[in-house]
């Protein structure tokens, strides 16, 4: 064969071998499928350092809700402010703010409209409670106050009496004060608070369960009294009215004529939408309705520990 230059070799021919596009596109693969596997690892790693992150910032906002919390508790423990004799004292504090409760509402309580009720400078109330948080602390252990057993009151030995006794002293203490449930924040537990649970744990000493269940029962009840409590303050003497009116009853008569709802069909056969509204809200206002279904709750849990 000739080349072009005398004495010099062709270069041999490959045979079978790929050809250099072919070696390019398998390189080129290689490192897409490289460049892939960093990519899904970097994502990886950045959705790990995520979560971690969030992790951490739950954990702070923990921290500083506790450590607010523990703050809170500071208004206890915190000497009052005076020379010999204090001019006021927390419990004074907290008998105004709910006196202004009871009379105009939670939201007209604040530190100057207590300041006016004590005649005193709001600057003067600051000394004794420092934030908003305080003042909600010292407001809802003066009502759990009410809600202590008194000492010249024996707690029953009895469980199932000494539960009823607690339940109906929490119930008549939010019947005073329904301002109470429009408390949204969460303060924290007071003195009277902590004696509270301590006689609920003593009411049901002699039940023959474990711990957990016994808070089972005391859970259960207050949830039913708090419940009961609230439905009973939403449904006072003042939405009759509401419930009552010529136009809430001709919208109901309006959705039973459609036949979507048969069981209400069914009771106005028999008698009129009038009948059964006023029915059902003498109903919710049985002050008997209470003392019933607190039995049947107790009844219940009465049962379980017989068939244990």
């Amino acid at each position: 064969m000739a080349t072009d230059f005398p004495g010099e070799r062709p270069p041999p021919r490959r045979r079978g071998g790929p050809s250099k596009e072919a070696i390019r596109e398998q390189v080129a693969e290689k490192f897409d499928r490289l460049g892939r596997n960093i990519d899904q690892k970097v994502a990886h790693q950045m959705a790990h350092q995520d979560a971690i992150k969030e992790k951490l910032a739950r954990h702070v906002e923990q921290l500083d809700r506790l450590q607010e919390r523990l703050g809170t508790l500071e208004v206890w423990l915190r000497t009052e402010p005076g020379g010999r004799k204090p001019r006021f004292s927390r419990d004074e504090i907290a008998r105004a703010a709910v006196k202004i409760a009871d009379a105009e509402g939670f939201p007209a309580v604040s530190m100057r409209r207590i300041a006016a009720e004590l005649d005193a400078g709001t600057m003067t109330l600051y000394h004794y409670v420092r934030t908003k948080d305080e003042l909600l602390t010292l407001v809802t252990d003066a009502v759990m106050g009410e809600v202590v057993v008194p000492d010249d009151v024996e707690i029953p030995t009895a469980w199932r009496e000494a539960i009823t006794l607690i339940a109906h002293r929490s119930r008549d203490a939010m019947l005073r004060h329904p301002w109470m449930f429009d408390i949204t924040d969460d303060p924290a537990v007071g003195p009277n608070g902590v004696r509270h649970f301590d006689q609920t744990m003593q009411a049901v000493a002699h039940v023959p369960a474990d711990f957990e269940t016994k808070l089972d029962i005391v859970l259960t009840v207050d949830e039913f009294v708090f419940g009961y409590s609230l439905q009973e303050r939403n449904n006072s003497q003042d939405s009759d009215r509401a419930i009552l009116g010529s136009d809430m009853v001709d919208y109901v008569n309006g959705l039973i004529a459609t036949g979507d709802y048969p069981q209400l069909a069914e009771l106005a056969s028999t008698c009129s939408t009038e009948e059964i509204w006023s029915r059902i809200a003498a109903h919710m206002r049985d002050r008997g309705r209470f003392d019933r279904n607190l039995a049947r709750i107790l009844d219940g849990f009465e049962a379980d520990f017989a068939s244990a």
